[in-house]
């Protein structure tokens, strides 16, 4: 079993965020794992939606906590299945790195992101997958003295939500499809 996990804050206000890019991408993705639903939950800390992909299910959920609190969200999912956190990709915006880049790492992360901190002190744990996705475009834009916290909250430009979806969600999903097939054998 696998969980992808893409993070974000809940509302329509915050849609279109930078922080959001978790849930960007998890929306992109979900209807092109083409298998059939086993489950739907929704309640109030998460929705998820459990498929059965060449007999391995994968959860796609989104916590509808906010930001700071996903571990309460991620803790609450990760019980319902018996899973090592091994089995678990956490999808989020990542500073650290530059709009158009991503990584796909094991146990490592940003500097400072208030979401995975909550994340691994629930889970007791940093070994977990990440998928950094880069957000970081203030030098292109001259405003590299906006803070984090206030720049991770706008939102993404038109231009830079159509490279999203036109360029480096493909992108990621290559390398993802990749990362299962060989980590967990499954041919999606």
């Amino acid at each position: 079993m696998l969980i992808l996990i893409g993070l974000g804050n809940p509302g329509s206000k915050y849609t279109n965020n930078r922080h959001n890019v978790g849930h960007m991408f998890l929306d992109f993705i979900d209807p092109l794992f083409d298998c059939p639903i086993v489950k739907k939950e929704n309640n109030k800390l998460f929705q998820s939606t459990m498929k059965q992909c060449n007999n391995e299910a994968m959860i796609f959920a989104k916590p509808k906590t906010f930001m700071n609190n996903s571990g309460i969200a991620v803790r609450k999912l990760t019980n319902h299945y018996p899973l090592t956190t091994n089995h678990l990709l956490i999808i989020h915006d990542d500073l650290d790195i530059p709009l158009g880049k991503f990584h796909i790492q094991f146990g490592v992360g940003p500097k400072l992101h208030n979401g995975l901190e909550s994340i691994e002190n629930h889970l007791k744990t940093k070994d977990f997958y990440r998928i950094r996705i880069g957000v970081d475009a203030r030098p292109a834009l001259g405003g590299g003295k906006i803070p984090g916290e206030t720049y991770a909250l706008q939102n993404f430009l038109p231009d830079e939500k159509t490279l999203l979806k036109t360029e480096i969600f493909p992108k990621i999903l290559d390398q993802l499809k990749l990362h299962i097939k060989n980590q967990f054998k499954v041919i999606v």
